[in-house]
């Protein structure tokens, strides 16, 4: 009970949960809407979903000072590579927030003169950008950690998998073996590569670059959302910046 008071206590823990709710509603009124007689229950969730959504714009409002501060840790990384992805990554979310504030504003009607449209798209546009980039930090990060783990299997002159005569089908086996043993041993790096996959589905969508169901984009959002949830309440699985 305390860790949970705890995780609610903070604001990233609640919009985990909410966000949660919202996509977790969304896979819902999917499954739910083709089937006769389920129409009252699907307008339910996709009210539910509507309201979750706006109470999570609340959350958001301060997120562009933790992007700025961020930017402003990722850029003493040691590592060249990823010191550029993180930089630039957080920079497009400061954008990304700043828009989101922006289109806050216009839907409390403080601002009713702005094109919400174009906002929405320059939002997804950053957010895109962002993921990308969290992406090629992901990825990158992965191939030293199988760089690592075929350098300690070479020493101890282990085998990494069973012997084929093909060996198209041997370097293949020997690859993914490498990447299920360097995920295994940094949870944080699987944790963080499974999120940011799934993130990315939905600007792929908002942007027309490549179009998902709702049920897609739900699961994705549903997913993402408890592997936020499992950073946030557990802080050593959060991948850390070298």
């Amino acid at each position: 009970m305390d860790a949970f008071i705890r995780f609610t206590n903070q604001t990233q823990g609640r919009d985990r949960l909410l966000r949660a709710t919202q996509y977790t509603c969304m896979l819902l009124r999917y499954l739910l809407e083709p089937r006769a007689g389920k129409e009252k229950v699907a307008l339910k969730l996709k009210n539910l979903e509507a309201s979750v959504s706006t109470g999570r714009k609340w959350f958001r409002l301060g997120n562009v000072v933790h992007a700025v501060q961020a930017t402003q840790q990722s850029v003493h990384a040691t590592d060249l590579v990823l010191r550029l992805c993180l930089t630039l990554a957080n920079m497009n979310r400061v954008i990304c927030f700043i828009c989101d504030t922006v289109l806050w504003v216009r839907s409390v009607g403080l601002a009713s003169g702005i094109n919400k449209e174009k906002w929405l798209v320059w939002a997804a546009r950053h957010y895109y950008y962002s993921l990308l980039l969290s992406l090629a930090r992901d990825l990158y990060e992965i191939s030293l950690q199988m760089e690592q783990a075929k350098g300690e299997k070479s020493a101890s002159q282990e085998p990494l998998g069973y012997s084929v005569a093909d060996e198209e089908t041997e370097w293949l086996q020997s690859f993914f073996l490498l990447l299920f043993r360097s995920l295994k041993k940094h949870p944080p790096l699987l944790l963080d590569t499974v999120k940011n996959v799934c993130d990315i589905l939905n600007p792929l969508d908002q942007l027309g670059i490549y179009k998902f169901n709702p049920g897609i984009i739900g699961l994705g959002g549903l997913v993402s959302s408890l592997a936020g949830i499992v950073i946030v309440a557990c802080p050593r699985m959060k991948l850390k910046i070298h």
